[in-house]
């Protein structure tokens, strides 16, 4: 397995997926948010407030606070984002496989939930190529590698996908992770050590498998499981090996037909980026080496 880092401003090797979304970078000054403002649907200019779905259980990126209030660094930037158009941002928080579901069928305006940006996911389909839904269109707004958590001193000696043959990894259900652990069982029953999945409504209980030891490895995003290595998380307890790998975005993610959305978006976005409040925000949650140079539209492969 191809190993990499995330790289810094990292989104300039994925690419635009059409010249409109490389060139919305720079189609509004700074400080032209009434424009971007009279360009939203009329729905939620009248609103007032962008529904986001979100799942509140994947600390740094999305969670809640002691009272239950929204915190992260999708919900930082969901915030700066809609308070640039003048609406308040409202939450949503749902088990992670349904949060592209509420998007499709409308029942949120958007997606902020660590959603790894894929072509499968852009285009509906299912692992065989098949068409399942819709689709969704994303606006990238950070890169990421996905990471293997192990319990502190690594007992059993993981430093690759390869090495998890045999054993019991556990991750959160119907994530990217979730994909790259069935693509492994395949490799690992050639190997004749067969790997088992154990498989959680969210993170933080595939990190209790892994303490408490009915898991090897836990499979999540790399802000993640840095987070769970640090002071007052999961420091003494839990360490990252193998570096990282598949790198990709995370993509705020709206409905196909939402195009109008979606360039506002990409807009808003580019203005946090250049008057700096996006580094600002990334800097706050500790993860300034996922930081982009321009949204793009649907850049994820």
């Amino acid at each position: 397995m191809h190993v990499s880092t995330v790289p810094g401003r990292a989104l300039a090797v994925l690419g635009c997926l059409t010249l409109a979304a490389c060139a919305s970078a720079t189609t509004d000054e700074p400080g032209s948010t009434t424009k971007l403002r009279a360009q939203l649907p009329r729905a939620i200019r009248d609103a007032g407030v962008l529904r986001i779905a979100s799942d509140l259980n994947y600390p740094p990126v999305d969670f809640k606070e002691q009272d239950g209030s929204p915190a992260g660094l999708d919900v930082d930037l969901a915030r700066a984002l809609a308070s640039r158009l003048g609406l308040r941002a409202e939450f949503t928080d749902l088990p992670f496989e349904q949060v592209l579901p509420a998007v499709r069928e409308r029942r949120v305006d958007l997606a902020m939930s660590a959603v790894l940006d894929t072509r499968q996911r852009q285009l509906g389909l299912d692992d065989q190529g098949r068409t399942v839904d819709s689709g969704v269109d994303f606006v990238d707004y950070f890169v990421t590698g996905t990471s293997i958590l192990v319990r502190q001193g690594n007992p059993a000696r993981i430093g690759s996908l390869d090495d998890l043959c045999g054993q019991t990894v556990a991750l959160q259900r119907g994530t990217v992770q979730d994909e790259i652990a069935q693509r492994q069982t395949a490799a690992c029953a050639k190997t004749g050590k067969p790997l088992t999945i154990r498989r959680m409504d969210n993170d933080q209980q595939a990190l209790a498998e892994v303490a408490a030891g009915r898991a090897v490895a836990d499979l999540n995003d790399y802000p993640v499981a840095e987070y769970n290595t640090r002071d007052g998380q999961g420091k003494g307890r839990f360490q990252v090996t193998g570096g990282q790998f598949l790198t990709s975005p995370y993509g705020i993610t709206v409905a196909k037909d939402s195009t109008a959305l979606r360039d506002v978006l990409a807009k808003v976005l580019d203005q946090l980026i250049r008057d700096g409040e996006y580094d600002k925000i990334l800097t706050r949650w500790n993860v300034p080496a996922g930081g982009v140079s321009s949204a793009v539209v649907n850049g994820g492969r």
